[in-house]
């Protein structure tokens, strides 16, 4: 006779569902700058972005749930990063990809936006002009730990 829990697996619904969104991440574009090309270069077969769950890039912000800003951001295109932002729907995260992006870069003016971080709540922030794909990869990494919740358990048992 079998072992009656052979086939089964007893999980918690809210680990089977992050467990999911880990695997399942749709990146948004938000590309103003040369950080967008080097996005386009880590979505490329050479660097192969799919093998962390985030091939599916959607130009919908109702179809997506990892906001990529990536490039400059002035003060004219505020209200639409917020209005992107917004209509996201839930839970979604906010990558800073680049300078630019995370501090205002070089540009010290009356225009550009000195982060985004002013205008909509930011997860996480890649430094670098441009940054490497790489370091792209190593941030959906540390994305996909917070969503399991890894990063949190290891931050309590130090």
């Amino acid at each position: 006779m079998k072992d009656a829990s052979a086939g089964f697996i007893t999980t918690q619904l809210e680990a089977l569902l992050n467990w999911a969104r880990k695997n399942s991440l749709w990146p948004f574009p938000f590309g103003t700058a040369c950080c967008a090309i080097e996005f386009m270069g880590a979505v490329s077969s050479r660097y192969d972005i799919s093998r962390f769950g985030a091939e599916v890039v959607r130009f919908s912000p109702r179809q997506s749930d990892l906001l990529l800003v990536m490039g400059t951001v002035t003060y004219k295109q505020a209200p639409i990063l917020k209005r992107i932002y917004d209509q996201m729907c839930e839970p979604k995260w906010v990558v800073a990809f680049g300078v630019c992006a995370s501090t205002g870069g070089f540009y010290d003016n009356y225009h550009t936006l000195p982060g985004i971080d002013e205008v909509i709540p930011v997860d996480a922030y890649i430094p670098g002009c441009p940054p490497r794909p790489e370091q792209l990869f190593d941030c959906l990494l540390k994305i996909q730990d917070g969503i399991l919740g890894t990063r949190e358990k290891e931050s309590t048992e130090k």
